[in-house]
């Protein structure tokens, strides 16, 4: 049996949600990571910096903008040392400027996905999954990039049937 990790970043504090701005106690991801944890056996991994962004949706934004800008590569408050026993990751993460947040690309650089199917989940206002897909399939060129799933935030709570379709499409269920 396929064993599946879901590797996700997620921010809780002040978000742009449908047009407004709303304290949300869990992030969006996390709310997608829950349900899709429901319906599969998987190992989960929270991709955390070590240093956070702001709580506050301008001071998050204006950093994440900055190390999208910068280039930068986030130091994460933990890593995996490797991935080799994962036939598939779902990599779950919210759009960042049109793609995936910095510490992402933090986290994947730091692992071999040769042969992995990666299953990218983005959740976002209306960027979709911006150049994500792309990005991750520069950075895995020797794993297998299924087409992603978006998801606007402020749906989260109601794309169970969405999230159901999207794992059986791609042979988790």
């Amino acid at each position: 049996m396929a064993k599946t990790l879901i590797a996700f970043f997620s921010r809780a504090g002040e978000n742009y949600f449908n047009g407004e701005m709303k304290y949300l106690e869990v992030g969006n991801t996390e709310v997608a990571v829950g349900k899709i944890k429901r319906l599969i056996d998987a190992d989960i991994f929270r991709i955390e910096m070590l240093s956070p962004y702001p709580a506050d949706y301008t001071g998050c934004t204006a950093r994440a903008k900055e190390d999208l800008n910068t280039g930068a590569r986030p130091p994460l408050a933990r890593t995996l040392n490797s991935i080799a026993m994962y036939d598939n990751v779902i990599i779950a993460f919210p759009n960042y400027w049109s793609t995936m947040p910095m510490a992402v690309f933090t986290f994947v650089e730091g692992l071999d996905f040769t042969g992995k199917k990666i299953l990218p989940l983005c959740t976002n206002e209306g960027g979709s999954m911006g150049f994500s897909e792309r990005e991750l399939k520069r950075l895995c060129p020797t794993a297998e990039v299924a087409r992603g799933l978006s998801i606007q935030g402020f749906r989260v709570a109601k794309t169970d049937a969405e999230i159901e379709e999207w794992l059986k499409n791609n042979g988790l269920l």
